[in-house]
């Protein structure tokens, strides 16, 4: 339920995404105007949809594999892989950048960061935090599939 909440919101944020890039394209062509908030909340949004979809990737299976050697095993030693995979590479990777994360993170918060930019958008706290929560979910979501793995593979 987290997951497909997750993927909804990605979705809505990709559409403000597009939404924001016409509009900051067709100002900066037809009016010669840019605003450095809108430059900014691109930004913003993209790091919120890219750390999002992470999950939603992997919940899909659409996240990379060396396919040149994955095709050619039998669905068991798939499984097997991809339960090491998850394991041995993701879960330990999101739990590395989630720990050194964390002070990055506080430190941002207990300055209130902004935007270094004269225009820019306030709160940048807010979009590292992010980053905690994309790895957060990344995995726990390698972790129900290393669970559903091992489960169908002990039946």
């Amino acid at each position: 339920m987290l997951m497909a909440a997750m993927e909804r919101l990605a979705s809505w944020l990709l559409w403000g995404l597009v939404v924001l890039v016409i509009y900051d394209a067709f100002t900066r062509y037809f009016f010669h105007s840019g605003s450095m908030m809108i430059q900014e909340l691109q930004w913003h949004l993209f790091d919120a949809v890219m750390l999002f979809s992470l999950s939603v990737t992997l919940r899909h299976k659409g996240h990379v594999r060396v396919d040149v050697f994955y095709h050619r095993f039998t669905p068991l030693w798939q499984e097997r892989l991809e339960l090491i995979a998850s394991l041995l590479l993701i879960i330990p990777f999101s739990v590395l950048v989630i720990y050194v994360s964390l002070d990055f993170v506080h430190m941002s918060f207990m300055q209130g960061e902004g935007s270094a930019n004269p225009g820019g958008l306030p709160y940048r706290f807010v979009v590292k935090s992010l980053m905690i929560v994309g790895f957060v979910l990344l995995a726990l979501q390698a972790l129900q599939d290393s669970v559903k793995l091992y489960k169908s593979m002990r039946l």
